[in-house]
């Protein structure tokens, strides 16, 4: 299966900590962050993959090159701002009617990729979301789920613990163009909020170490705790019931 990489993002909030790089370079313990992400998809067999990109493409594509490790790496550019939808819609247009992994460019969250696409392989759905579990949903917004199926999604500031978006879902093209999604949208608030219950996406649940560096202080926490977390074996998925 291929994969596709949201890594166009303006990385406004950490502007102030990291100005001269788009925020997939933004270093971590010496290296891109984006780096720790390929692996993780490298290492469960991910060996075709789309870099989607829009602020700064050129520092990615030269560091990275046509091939990272033992994967193929193309690019998709995009001429303006599509948000996290558009981008996904953008590159799935020359993919053809497979489904595809989509991966959020800022998030990392340490699970087995082999055995989240054995797991949709067994039971193939037009969209499947992986689901992280924090100890404080407030800042992403927690996601409601009935057994295996997320039936929507809590408003963000609710504190305690759940389960939240991890930025990985495995898509069928096709769900994009039946919604008459085009241009510049959103997946999370465009597709998957206002058409939940229509897609009733699949629940991949996990309590793997999961970070998004979007935030100053989180960027600081992936210094600390990324290297170590992405050094030991990934994770595998929770019973649905956890």
């Amino acid at each position: 299966m291929r994969a596709i990489v949201l890594a166009g993002g303006l990385g406004t909030r950490l502007r102030q900590r990291v100005p001269e790089v788009p925020k997939a370079m933004a270093p971590v313990a010496g290296r891109p962050f984006l780096s720790y992400l390929l692996d993780r998809l490298i290492a469960g067999g991910v060996l075709e993959i789309v870099l989607a990109l829009g602020y700064r493409a050129d520092p990615i594509m030269a560091h990275f090159g046509s091939t990272y490790r033992n994967a193929a790496l193309t690019y998709l550019v995009e001429r303006e701002p599509l948000g996290t939808g558009g981008a996904v819609a953008h590159a799935v247009s020359s993919l053809g009617e497979e489904p595809v992994l989509v991966q959020n460019g800022d998030t990392f969250v340490d699970i087995a990729y082999d055995g989240l696409l054995k797991w949709y392989q067994q039971a193939p759905v037009d969209m499947a979301m992986v689901l992280a579990k924090v100890p404080d949903t407030s800042r992403y917004g927690a996601v409601l789920v009935e057994r295996d199926r997320v039936r929507g999604f809590a408003e963000k500031g609710r504190a305690g613990d759940g389960y939240i978006n991890a930025g990985v879902y495995v898509i069928r093209p096709a769900v994009i163009a039946r919604f008459g999604l085009a241009g510049r949208f959103s997946l999370e608030t465009d597709l998957l909020q206002r058409h939940c219950a229509a897609l009733s996406p699949a629940a991949y649940f996990t309590a793997a170490f999961f970070i998004d560096i979007g935030v100053p202080e989180d960027y600081e926490r992936a210094q600390r705790e990324l290297p170590a977390s992405a050094a030991s074996p990934a994770a595998t998925r929770l019973r649905p019931s956890a």
